[in-house]
């Protein structure tokens, strides 16, 4: 039930898994107009609030929003159309499909913006409905690494273990390949006692505005802390350099590592080689800066007496092609200073999207079922099956991951249709020419959105969704904390929630009665709550119910694992629970006694450098480095709408050392354009001793020809099937008059999509139900 104009509603932010606390009020004299947006005291933000925030609510009511059923027509457009015929003609192809070549050649795409709720029911769809196994989402491309080392070196993976409140009281903070000031701006202010102590370092081959938070030298102002500008994709190797010194230097905790950790004694060894000055060669950073980081750590670490320290990563280290080897020696580096499982210490990975983290606990994942559960784990699927009334033999085993799966489409033995929610991969994924060319193979391409984005243009059948405001569901934030989303408007038009779509869906391919699809969220939950009792991630001691209750009483909030607690008060687990209730507290902070393996124990494993599968040559001389910008998200569907950001950044850029831009004669401002194997992109230049001589660096928020992951590569980590998003080799140069013709145009703004732009094969209108 909504609440009445003029009231004010507890919710979060849409953006990322920061999920800053705000508070949404409908206008008295204009219901229908977008609510207004208040940031509010949540232990994340703490009354902060980005740009990105603050402007959040003018996508409810941007001039294209979807709000009908479309159906690419004998004309080549996308046309309207009545929900049932949307439906009749998705589960007529579908049931078709699969009837001629096997559930195997339908697909399922998911995203790391879905609810808990909607990530679960799409998991369950995928599995018991299509009996498919080719479900794979967006975060593949966002936290899959940070998620392979977490779960082999500790056995579970929660991107903070900790609340990140718990930075605050650092005396250092490493922070590898993660722009904060940009990405999650309120979220600068816990780095606020490393940089008072002069402990803050980060890692990044440009000087963002991140690495900015350290200080300048130049100005003769004491510095908060260091910057180290690596040659792109040696991040790996600077790790092993500070290993190296921690333990040439006697500043290991010993008595952690022999109480705590396993397999010490080879990454010691895998270590001995990198000293510092070998490092420099590889990555230029100074060896006497090595050596003065891993003191700086050291001296910070609760074994000699510091305040504190962390080692944080983010997808500037993580999406690469030795991504989990790169968080694999950050943690080797954590847990040899004894940080990770003591309060006010540790390692972390920094979660991006908005529900990266519970949209890979409850079923999107290719290899897990809900509550963190392997697939192939034949307890798991006895547990999640009895939940979902289905033989556990039905369920089908681990499917391929995002690159892999999107190779696949229209191949003789991939996927024939694929249904898209939540992601824009037409701009989000790597080698996107590639991907276009596959999508457009396909017989059935079904895409549900908000917005015609690019990969919407694309589609056969576009199903228009609601959105944030306009929903009920839960999110869980970068610390494992799960948190209330609230409907505050109605939904425009004939948009409807992916439960529905999904229920009605499964009815019309003949899903038992008994295989239920509920659409009320709360009820979902209940359901994800029990499917995830007993696994990693135990949501079973929460319900909506629970999480109004913890917020309006001003709670510290709900961390998972939060399991449904069936034994005496008494018992350690429900320590710090209610009185005289078995509610389990929560899990603020993991690994205090023991870290998530069968013995306990933290695993070290040893790694090695080997550098990036693309490297700098003749013919692509420098190296390509991408990241955000503060005004735009993810592909920029949602940004790129808004004005107020739009006009702050209008268009893509190329950043370019003016000594770079003088050596090659790209003058300041000039059209530049990228050249790799994959592609061409053009974007004008800006020169700024920011970024390496080495270097180039683009964002990635926009489409046509200024689409940076047009040139990036799809090679991936072989453990966390990432793909190398971040460094990649490009000839740079000035743009000749006759630009590139991408493959697909930006989306425009319209009320409703215009006519295909990009030679899609024969309508579908023919087959439409009457």
């Amino acid at each position: 039930m909504l609440a009445s104009p003029g009231t004010a509603v507890d919710s979060h932010c849409p953006y990322c898994a920061l999920q800053c606390g705000m508070s949404l009020t409908r206008p008295r004299t204009d219901v229908t107009a977008a609510p207004e947006v208040q940031p509010r005291d949540f232990p994340t933000n703490r009354g902060g609030l980005c740009q990105k925030g603050w402007t959040s609510a003018a996508v409810l009511g941007v001039s294209d929003r979807l709000v009908t059923p479309l159906v690419r027509g004998e004309s080549g457009e996308l046309e309207p159309v009545s929900w049932d015929a949307a439906l009749d003609l998705v589960a007529s192809r579908l049931a078709g499909l699969a009837a001629e070549h096997g559930p195997e050649s339908v697909a399922v795409f998911g995203g790391g913006g879905l609810t808990n709720e909607k990530a679960y029911a799409l998991g369950k769809f995928a599995r018991t409905v299509l009996r498919t196994p080719n479900i794979d989402y967006n975060g593949r491309f966002c936290m899959a690494s940070a998620a392979a080392g977490m779960n082999r070196s500790f056995g579970v993976d929660r991107g903070l273990p900790f609340p990140l409140a718990d930075l605050g009281g650092a005396q250092a903070v490493l922070l590898l390949g993660s722009n904060l000031a940009e990405t999650m701006p309120p979220a600068v202010q816990h780095l606020a006692g490393a940089r008072a102590a002069g402990g803050l370092v980060v890692v990044d081959p440009r000087r963002s505005a991140t690495a900015r938070l350290t200080g300048d030298p130049s100005t003769g102002q004491p510095a908060e802390g260091v910057h180290l500008a690596p040659v792109p994709g040696t991040d790996l190797a600077v790790l092993l350099g500070l290993l190296h010194v921690v333990l040439a230097e006697g500043l290991a905790d010993r008595a952690y590592l022999e109480q705590r950790t396993t397999g010490f004694d080879d990454v010691a060894r895998s270590v001995a080689g990198w000293w510092p000055e070998r490092v420099e060669s590889v990555s230029g950073v100074p060896a006497d800066e090595l050596r003065r980081v891993a003191r700086l750590l050291a001296a910070a670490a609760p074994v000699h007496g510091g305040a504190g320290a962390y080692v944080l990563t983010g997808r500037g280290v993580e999406q690469s092609t030795q991504g989990t080897a790169t968080v694999t020696a950050s943690i080797n580096l954590a847990l040899a200073l004894g940080l990770p499982g003591r309060v006010g210490s540790g390692y972390g990975a920094i979660t991006g999207q908005g529900n990266g983290q519970g949209g890979r606990e409850h079923g999107q994942k290719a290899d897990q079922l809900p509550g963190y559960r392997k697939i192939d784990d034949p307890a798991a699927r006895e547990h999640v099956a009895a939940v979902w009334g289905v033989d556990p033999e039905t369920l089908p085993g681990p499917g391929l991951p995002a690159v892999q799966l999107l190779r696949s489409l229209g191949t003789p033995t991939g996927p024939r249709a694929m249904l898209v929610h939540g992601s824009n991969l037409v701009v989000s994924a790597p080698n996107a020419n590639r991907v276009i060319d596959r999508l457009k193979s396909l017989d059935l391409l079904v895409v549900c959105d908000f917005v015609p984005s690019e990969t919407a243009l694309l589609a056969d059948v576009v199903l228009p969704v609601t959105q944030w405001a306009e929903e009920e569901g839960t999110m869980t934030s970068l610390e494992g904390r799960v948190i209330r989303r609230r409907a505050v408007v109605t939904p425009p038009g004939e948009a409807r929630s992916e439960l529905w779509i999904l229920a009605e869906l499964a009815r019309r391919l003949g899903a038992p009665e008994d295989l239920a699809f509920p659409t009320d969220p709360a009820v979902v939950f209940d359901e994800l709550a029990r499917a995830s009792a007993g696994g990693p991630a135990d949501y079973s001691g929460l319900s909506h119910a629970r999480l109004d209750a913890d917020e309006a009483s001003g709670g510290p909030g709900l961390f998972w694992p939060v399991p449904a607690v069936r034994s005496e008060p008494s018992d350690p687990q429900v320590a710090g629970a209610a009185p005289g209730t078995d509610q389990h507290p929560g899990t603020p902070r993991l690994f205090a006694d023991r870290f998530a393996t069968p013995d306990g124990r933290a695993r070290m494993v040893a790694v090695d450098h080997v550098g990036p599968s693309d490297e700098v040559r003749p013919g692509a001389p420098f190296y390509l480095v991408t990241g955000r910008v503060l005004q735009h998200y993810q592909s920029g569907a949602q940004t790129h709408r808004v004005a107020e950001l739009e006009r702050l950044v209008a268009e893509p850029y190329v950043e370019l050392h003016p000594v770079l831009g003088f050596r090659i004669g790209v003058p300041d401002g000039a059209r530049v354009r990228l050249t790799s194997s994959r592609g061409q992109v053009e974007a004008t230049a800006r020169w700024t001793d920011a970024v390496r001589p080495d270097t180039v660096f683009m964002p990635f928020h926009w489409s046509g020809i200024g689409s940076v992951n047009q040139v990036t590569t799809d090679a991936t980590d072989p453990i966390s099937g990432m793909p190398e998003f971040k460094v990649c080799a490009v000839d740079v140069s000035v743009a000749p008059d006759e630009p590139v013709t991408p493959l697909v145009e930006p989306a425009e703004t319209l009320a409703t999509p215009g006519p295909d732009k990009v030679g899609r094969r024969g309508p579908i209108q023919k087959e439409l139900s009457t």
